[in-house]
């Protein structure tokens, strides 16, 4: 896959692009990230890209000829037009599974917003997707363009060295995943669980999968109106939830 991340302050991104899993996905050849500074494609000798808003207002606006130039650029050297989405926190919600879906894409451009917003001529004519990481408002688009390809990146296949340990991650399967364990088997007075070595694997499932239920009803009960729940899963819940009725919690 390649990435062109298309931002005002490029040297924000290449810091967590440069290290980990996403370093070594890119020196095996499954990623290509690219940052392309919007100032080289300004028309004017002082490579501003921003100015007062149309209709007065409080401060100022990304205008439309840099970000043209900057993804007519890029449009050149792959030959077409790939999907290009626009960080705002007016894009719809970031998911697991928006990030499964781009990552199917070959090719994304991503647009790093500032100040008070970009000329809706772009939003009009280039965006394919608007994505938005949550509802607060950040300084600009590029930390949240660095969450969307970390996100995406890890689900191209190769990039994981299990693609197990992807499919049973928290969100992947609907629910949140179970509690994780490691040596020593005894740390400080507290002990591991004991189902979980007793090397049967049967029950060892179903422990986690009851975890990973518990874990939901808890935490982030709205997670299971969406969730793909068996029989076994909802029989499950009945026990959790008769459990949590019957405790005294004056």
């Amino acid at each position: 896959m390649r990435v062109d991340i298309l931002t005002l302050f490029p040297e924000m991104l290449s810091g967590p692009f440069s290290s980990s899993i996403l370093k070594r996905a890119q020196e095996r050849g499954l990623l290509e990230i690219n940052l392309v500074n919007i100032r080289d494609f300004s028309l004017n000798k002082h490579h501003t890209v921003d100015d007062t808003p149309y209709g007065g207002g409080a401060g100022m606006v990304m205008g439309p000829e840099p970000i043209f130039g900057a993804v007519e650029h890029v449009s050149r050297e792959l030959g077409f037009l790939p999907m290009v989405v626009l960080m705002t926190p007016q894009g719809r919600p970031f998911t697991q599974a928006i990030a499964e879906n781009l990552s199917r894409e070959k090719n994304l451009i991503i647009i790093c917003g500032h100040y008070e917003g970009i000329d809706e001529r772009i939003r009009d004519t280039l965006v394919t997707d608007e994505i938005s990481i949550g509802d607060y408002v950040l300084t600009g688009g590029e930390l949240p363009a660095a969450v969307v390809v970390d996100a995406v990146a890890r689900l191209i296949p190769g990039v994981l060295g299990e693609a197990a340990s992807v499919e049973e991650e928290s969100f992947t399967t609907g629910l949140l995943e179970y509690p994780h364990y490691t040596r020593p088997r005894e740390f400080r007075g507290l002990e591991v669980p004991e189902v979980l070595l007793s090397g049967h694997h049967e029950e060892i499932r179903k422990w986690r999968r009851r975890q990973s239920l518990m874990r939901t009803i808890e935490r982030r009960p709205e997670l299971l109106h969406r969730a793909e729940l068996s029989r076994e899963d909802k029989k499950i819940l009945t026990e959790i939830r008769d459990l949590l009725n019957g405790l005294d919690l004056s």
